[in-house]
């Protein structure tokens, strides 16, 4: 077992940032970890990484439990936090030397080529950080976090301030590095995760509220699939409405609809018949579940998160 949190618990004044959560992160996984502003992943990520004591519970990597020996923990994981904390009067390759010299890395200098090379650094390389764009700084942070060949990787939004061809390269370093490592990672970006992972964990208010495949989160709920249809003329809304498995119907124009279904097999079929039935012509017919956005929306919307 590469993470495993047991029963985590840390409290700021009278506020639970992390309450009692609980979940496990085998080796080549590439784990999402979601939740709003504030639910407590930072927290969580900093308390795996040994850079928090949390109040209750425990933080075990690599089988090395994190309370008892933070500096060995440190040893298995690359971190990068949200906020990317860098020396900017350092060059580049200086200040990588510098994290290889802090991890005791064989080799430095092929180390330090190795990850320049994996996250896109070569044209920068040779600048002081300070000089650096945004998200080439990100890459410098992405870089010291590779430096040392971690087991287990802990990223807090690793794309933010990326281009999208950026954001893209980073994502395939990521799925590139994930066959061989533990990848725990956040992010805003939605679609992000959705390309990258197979598992997402969410967390709202300090709290898990789900812990599954991505398909299977997907498919969850009564309403998962969403029908999209055109016909070539107008249509009743309320006789549509009636159609068999149809849970509920969004007019967008008089003759195009979104209809929400947990068996959309049978509403394709309901809806050639309804439209023999009414002598009129389907212009097009498109079933999809619901994306990793319905499935975050209906586990934390209406509901404020507390301070990370």
């Amino acid at each position: 077992m590469s993470i495993e949190v047991k029963d985590l618990l840390k409290i700021y004044g009278e506020q639970k940032a992390v309450n009692h959560i609980s979940f496990k992160v085998e080796k080549g996984e590439i784990v999402g970890f979601l939740g709003p502003n504030g639910a407590g992943k930072s927290t969580t990520m900093k308390i795996i990484t040994g850079y928090l004591q949390p109040n209750g519970g425990e933080a075990v990597v690599c089988g090395i439990p994190v309370k008892e020996n933070p500096l060995g923990v440190k040893k298995k994981i690359g971190y990068l936090p949200e906020l990317n904390a860098l020396y900017y009067d350092m060059y580049v390759r200086e200040y990588l030397g510098f994290i290889a010299e802090l991890h005791e890395v064989k080799s430095p200098r092929e180390a330090i080529e190795e990850v320049i090379g994996i996250v896109g650094l070569k044209a920068e390389s040779r600048k002081k950080i300070g000089q650096l764009s945004k998200g080439y700084k990100q890459r410098v942070g992405l870089a010291a976090a590779l430096v040392h060949q971690p087991e287990v990787l802990i990223l807090d939004e690793p794309t933010s301030g990326l281009d999208p061809n950026q954001i893209i390269e980073i994502r395939e370093v990521i799925k590139q590095q994930g066959k061989d490592k533990t990848v725990l990672f956040s992010s805003h970006i939605l679609q992000e995760v959705e390309a990258i992972c197979d598992r997402v964990i969410i967390i709202n208010k300090g709290e898990l509220v789900a812990d599954d495949k991505l398909s299977d989160l997907q498919s969850s709920g009564k309403d998962q699939h969403t029908v999209m249809v055109s016909f070539r003329n107008a249509v009743d809304h309320e006789a549509l409405k009636q159609i068999s498995g149809v849970l509920e119907a969004e007019q967008i124009s008089p003759a195009s609809y979104r209809l929400k279904t947990g068996d959309p097999d049978l509403v394709n079929k309901s809806i050639l018949e309804f439209a023999l039935q009414h002598n009129n012509s389907i212009l097009s017919l498109q079933s999809e579940s619901r994306k990793l956005e319905d499935v975050f929306r209906s586990l934390t919307e209406n509901k404020t998160g507390q301070p990370e």
